[in-house]
């Protein structure tokens, strides 16, 4: 995927007139987020950026490589948050970059009203990125573990 600074694509819409939308589309198709694609590639430039390889990413999170894969290039739908959670702290992600992973997921982001997500996002904002150790903090709270049994 070829890139173009968002700001870029910000200012040519400011200036966009509705009926203009189409050539907009056509002049910048290889510069647009694919949906389904969107999630991958934000994963893999995160992790690219922090020099952090996926198959220690599947390792740390608890998952094989294979079933890493289809989750990451989205060829199969994970149902559970809580996985997609434990990759993005394999991968060291700040609270922000977990919150755009979940969202371009589908899923909701961390919510700092719920008891669970703040145990999550306090081990996020302080580097944590051991998850036992951060089950330990949400048993220590009453709260379900991120790491299956």
């Amino acid at each position: 995927m070829q890139k173009k600074p968002t700001d870029e694509l910000n200012n040519l819409l400011e200036n966009t007139k509705p009926e203009q939308l189409g050539s907009y589309f056509k002049n910048n198709e290889k510069y647009m987020a694919d949906g389904k694609k969107a999630f991958y590639y934000y994963m893999k430039d995160v992790l690219d950026e922090k020099n952090i390889k996926l198959k220690d990413v599947y390792s740390f999170a608890g998952v094989t490589e294979s079933y890493g894969s289809k989750i990451l290039s989205t060829e199969k739908h994970a149902k559970d948050r809580d996985l997609i959670i434990r990759l993005c702290i394999a991968g060291h992600f700040t609270w922000d970059e977990t919150n755009r992973a979940l969202k371009l997921y589908g899923m909701n982001e961390l919510y700092a009203k719920n008891q669970r997500d703040s145990v999550i996002i306090v081990a996020l904002n302080n580097r944590i990125y051991n998850l036992y150790e951060i089950d330990e903090m949400l048993i220590k709270h009453g709260l379900k573990k991120l790491t299956k049994e």
